[in-house]
């Protein structure tokens, strides 16, 4: 369970939503968690691998491990 503390101007927005198309506040919560996680995540990693860079590819040698 998860209880999350909204602007009150955000709020107003999402209880219109809500009423306006007979879904729940927590319906659009959720989806809009759903829908951001997956670039967040991205993001982040994509931080961490440039802060400890690993071994990287050239686009040549990842066209030759197909073929192999």
């Amino acid at each position: 369970m998860l209880a999350v503390r909204l602007p009150e101007e955000i709020e107003k927005r999402l209880e219109m939503l809500a009423k306006k198309t007979g879904r729940t506040k927590t319906y659009y919560v959720r989806e809009a968690v759903i829908n951001q996680l997956e670039d967040l995540e991205d993001i982040y990693l994509s931080l961490e691998r440039l802060e400890k860079p690993s071994k990287r590819w050239s686009q040549e040698e990842i066209e030759k491990e197909k073929f192999l």
